[in-house]
């Protein structure tokens, strides 16, 4: 029996489907400033660098154990490790590995992590098609405009209703690169974007467990497959994206339909895109900045009573993890970051282990930290105060977080991060040449073998 069910929806909604279709089919190839082609090469070995930092750990372990029960035909390479298996498996664990450590890129407009999904999709299905590397820089920045914005006509209603965004919009951005990298026609450019928006994935519930990255990986995949399937001629509703039961009305409350097509072609979002240097969640990364501030200024952990933070209401939100039992729940824990950030004056990954999360000292110090809201303060902001036990009190107000748009991460600053992730899996002269490599991705004639440098 039907049900008389009422529905809000917009049946007047844009074309956006089609439009976004026929833009990635059709953009002429570096078709912007060599400002965002650089952000492209930027984006692309950050996310490098994270992938194989990444390779080795517990959860990239798992993931490749069970796609090597499928006997995977070697089409690609598993980032950072000797394995190869097929190209959507490859874009599976790639994308894994490229989250695992919360050290990827994000699109701070929707705390979107974009190159996870896209990336990890365009390296494998590269390494099979044997594409150029300008072929994947086209079409990193097309896809990466696609999913981001699909974001940001979601953004925040859809993030606050549990979606992970960065998997819930990463399937249509690889589906987008994929096929603009296949060389897809409009249509099937359409039918590529209306099979992946079947396949929305990641819940916020999942953060602090292997399922996080488990997100960008498998939106990888859902984008790989669906630009193949539409090679082939599998179809889709050609209105996926902005019908009543489409994907944005179904999974958003809030459909701002012109983000999707406001200045296309012309604003790209890539151009946004920002670099961690800390290894945790971004709504963290004020603190950490903080705690480094006041100890440079002297400030020792033995000295402080109290330390007192005023933070937005979505950082403890999303970080209000008090008493983090391993390394991934440091991740978002704000109070584990601080502490980190006045104990280490850092915040890399190896500040996120299991063993100094469970350190005493280390404990210690967050039971002594106090952190309530403050609506007024920004979410990419942070007031901290710490009380000292001869009663002195040290203030600092972060308003922008290193890494942030407006102070972002220099050229060097990422190749610094990329060999503090790699030097340990590659060795610093392998991890020189793989550098050396991503930054001229644009000019390689075949990828192959920029992903054989990525192997130990």
């Amino acid at each position: 029996m039907a049900r008389n069910t009422q529905v809000a929806a917009d049946h007047n909604a844009p074309p956006i489907t089609r439009l976004l279709a026929e833009f990635v089919a059709t953009h002429p190839s570096r078709g912007w400033s060599d400002a965002v082609d650089h952000e492209a090469h930027r984006t692309f070995l950050n996310w490098l660098g994270c992938a194989v930092g990444a390779a080795q750990h517990e959860s990239v372990d798992s993931a490749l154990a069970a796609v090597q029960t499928l006997q995977p035909a070697p089409q690609a390479a598993v980032l950072g490790r000797a394995e190869r298996v097929d190209v959507a498996s490859a874009a599976l664990l790639n994308g894994i590995s490229s989250h695992t450590f919360d050290f990827d890129d994000t699109h701070l407009k929707t705390i979107i992590h974009p190159a996870g999904p896209v990336a990890s999709a365009l390296l494998a299905l590269a390494e099979l098609t044997g594409a150029s590397g300008r072929t994947l820089i086209d079409a990193l920045v097309l896809g990466i405009d696609v999913s981001c914005r699909i974001g940001n006509l979601m953004y925040p209603e859809h993030y606050d209703r549990g979606w992970h965004i960065t998997g819930s919009t990463g399937m249509l951005g690889a589906a987008a690169g994929c096929a603009r990298l296949l060389g897809l026609d409009a249509q099937k450019t359409a039918m590529a974007l209306g099979i992946a928006a079947s396949q929305p994935v990641g819940l916020r519930e999942q953060f602090g467990t292997m399922t996080k990255p488990l997100h960008p990986g498998a939106a990888a995949r859902a984008g790989l497959m669906s630009a193949l399937m539409a090679r082939h001629g599998f179809t889709a509703s050609e209105r996926a994206l902005e019908a009543p039961r489409g994907l944005v009305q179904v999974v958003s409350t809030k459909a701002a339909w012109h983000e999707a097509t406001d200045e296309l072609g012309q604003r790209f979002e890539i151009s946004f895109n920002t670099y961690k240097p800390f290894a945790c969640g971004i709504v963290i990364h004020p603190a950490i900045d903080a705690a480094v501030q006041l100890r440079e200024r002297g400030v020792r952990p033995e000295q402080i009573e109290r330390i007192e933070l005023k933070v937005h209401s979505l950082v403890l939100e999303l970080t209000g993890k008090k008493e983090p039992k391993d390394g991934l729940q440091g991740k978002f824990s704000v109070y584990h970051g601080c502490a980190a950030g006045l104990l280490f004056g850092r915040a890399g990954e190896p500040e996120f282990d299991d063993a100094i999360v469970t350190r005493a000292d280390v404990d210690a110090l967050r039971r002594r930290i106090v952190a309530t809201v403050d609506d007024s303060i920004d979410e990419a902001a942070v007031d901290m105060t710490v009380v000292l036990a001869d009663g002195r009190r040290e203030h600092v107000f972060v308003e922008h977080a290193i890494g942030s748009m407006q102070r972002p991460l220099s050229d060097a600053a990422l190749e610094g991060k990329f060999h503090a992730l790699s030097d340990g899996v590659l060795g610093a002269a392998r991890t020189a040449d793989l550098i050396r490599a991503g930054w001229s991705v644009g000019t390689s004639a075949d990828l192959r073998a920029l992903a054989a440098l990525a192997q130990p």
